[in-house]
Order: C-alpha cells, then structure tokens, then sequence
C-alpha cells in the first residue's frame, strides 16, 4: 500500500491590486490650451490625444490620464496641482 502524504496542502493565490487612476476635472480657470501643453508637456501625448482628452475634460468634466500603481497616480495628481489643474486619484472601475 502506498503512502499517504497527510501534510495540508497549501493554496496560494496573487491577488492583483486594481489599478488606480488619475482624473483630470474640469475648471473655470485654465484655458484648453494650457491644458492640453500640459497633458503634452508633462504625459508626453501626441498633440492629437493631449487634444481628446482635453476637449474630454472640456466637455465631460473630467477625463482619466493615466492609470497604474497608487503611488505613481499620487506623483501624477501632485504635478497636476502642481501646473494648476484640478486632478485627483481613484480605483480604476476595470
């Protein structure tokens, strides 16, 4: 009769943390130009996709533009202060 391994088996599991992101909101104050230099400047976009998520926070109020660790999102939210935008961190909905 063979012998029976009688150690419980453990299970282990990588639960990955959802991303977070960092919102870009809307103001009274920036011009849409400032806004899309800085989403240039600071991101590094193209000049079109700085352009479609300005017009985004234009005219939805707000727009996500970038998603990643809590801690990089905390750097992105500080610079966009930073520049004099309006901006915060939060999960990421996927």
């Amino acid at each position: 009769m063979p012998a029976v391994d009688e150690r419980p088996r453990v299970i282990e599991r990588t639960l990955l943390d959802s991303p977070w992101v960092t919102v870009v909101w809307n103001d009274p104050v920036n011009l849409m130009s400032y806004v899309s230099y800085v989403f240039r400047s600071y991101f590094g976009f193209t000049r079109q996709e700085a352009e479609r998520l300005m017009l985004q926070v234009h005219n939805e109020g707000k727009a996500v533009v970038a998603s990643g660790t809590r801690e990089e999102m905390e750097r992105h939210v500080e610079a966009m202060h930073d520049f004099g935008l309006w901006a915060s961190l939060t999960k990421s909905d996927a």
